[in-house]
């Protein structure tokens, strides 16, 4: 009762809102833990690639498998244990519906911590790439669905103390975005090889891991909820705004779904020999055409073994294309639920949609599903 009551203080204090009153939430066991990582020869940081890990077991757990959620690009995992104006996130959301959840912080990010000597230089977002993607995509105008955005809390201009939470929380991340595959991968699949099977959450770029780690561990991975999850495959989309609204990143990522190896069958020895064509027509107004094998297409078996959401919200900048990573599956032979929240009656939101007004409404979705997935 007293750590809820401060923590309600606090949220005042920072942002003049006062979140909605409930009842405490109890928790019967709570800590971190540290997976991953490689002793260095340097002597300058005796680890380097751990990953930090954070979890919360719930007084009354009703379900069997425990939430891991991991952050997207430019973050940490405060995305999922609060929200700039003060409400409870993601993480809390699942734990009084007595799921136990595991929030991490990214390889070379937050409490993982940050080695320039070996993962090289740093990438950082500024503030106008954090109004026109995330907090205020509606002013910029640079997707068709962007003008739809209403979701975010506070006003979203500098000054704004919700805002300045908001960007509080933005982090350099290891600007190699195919090394950051590769460290979080390793680092994920280290952490279900410790702590047993659960449900895996990514949003964003975090998406990208998703893949691989299901990949690896079928038996353990039992779900992957994929919050608009990197993409679209083959070629990431730039947003031009009207009236060319896309164009593809001329680089091709290597296996079709991101950049890292995974299981293909027949079996792929080499990136080359996957092949890959553009559709002629986008899949309806405003949507980006995609790409997807040439046919006969490949499997993948061991992603086929896993049940998958995919969740896309009506005004992010993942609106016009995260049905192709549901065709892309789909076409490989693995089955999966796309859901559009505005499909739902859940509108307004933006790509950020856990920390926005109606965060509860979206993680609500997905809770139907993995009850209905017997999760």
């Amino acid at each position: 009762m007293i750590r809820a009551l401060a923590a309600a203080v606090l949220a005042v204090a920072l942002t003049g809102i006062a979140p909605a009153a409930r009842p405490p939430l109890v928790i019967a066991s709570e800590g971190y833990l540290f997976v991953g990582g490689a002793l260095t020869t340097t002597g300058k940081q005796p680890l380097t690639d751990q990953m930090y890990v954070e979890y919360q077991i719930p007084q009354t757990r009703t379900h069997r498998y425990p939430i891991v959620m991991i952050e997207g690009g430019g973050q940490t995992g405060a995305n999922f244990t609060g929200t700039p104006d003060g409400r409870e996130g993601w993480a809390q959301y699942f734990l009084r519906r007595g799921y136990a959840v595991y929030v991490a912080d990214q390889v070379g990010r937050g409490r993982s911590g940050y080695n320039a000597e070996t993962y090289g230089p740093a990438a950082f977002q500024d503030m106008p790439f954090m109004l026109n993607r995330f907090a205020a995509p509606e002013r910029a105008n640079l997707w068709p669905q962007a003008h739809l955005h209403t979701q975010f809390p506070g006003s979203a201009t500098p000054g704004d103390p919700v805002f300045t939470q908001f960007l509080s929380q933005e982090t350099p991340s290891i600007a190699d975005f195919t090394e950051q595959q590769k460290l979080n991968v390793a680092a994920l699949v280290a952490l279900f090889d410790k702590i047993g099977p659960g449900i895996l959450l990514t949003h964003s770029q975090s998406g990208a891991f998703s893949w691989p780690v299901a990949d690896a561990r079928p038996n353990l991975v039992r779900a992957l909820l994929d919050v608009e999850p990197s993409g679209p495959p083959v070629h990431d989309v730039l947003n031009n705004g009207a009236p060319n609204w896309f164009s593809d990143v001329p680089q091709v990522k290597l296996y079709g779904l991101e950049m890292v190896p995974l299981t293909y069958d027949p079996p792929v020895t080499d990136p080359a020999q996957l092949s890959f064509e553009r559709a002629d027509q986008p899949g309806g107004p405003g949507l980006v055409n995609c790409w997807r094998q040439t046919a006969p297409a490949r499997t993948l078996p061991r992603l086929a073994r896993v049940p998958i959401l995919i969740v896309q919200s009506e005004a992010s900048y993942h609106a016009p294309y995260d049905y192709c990573t549901a065709a892309y599956l789909t076409q490989a032979g693995v089955k999966n639920t796309y859901i559009r929240l505005a499909d739902r009656g859940i509108h307004g939101n933006g790509h950020m949609m856990m920390l926005e007004r109606n965060n509860a409404a979206i993680a609500g979705v997905m809770l139907a599903w993995l009850v209905a997935e017997h999760l």
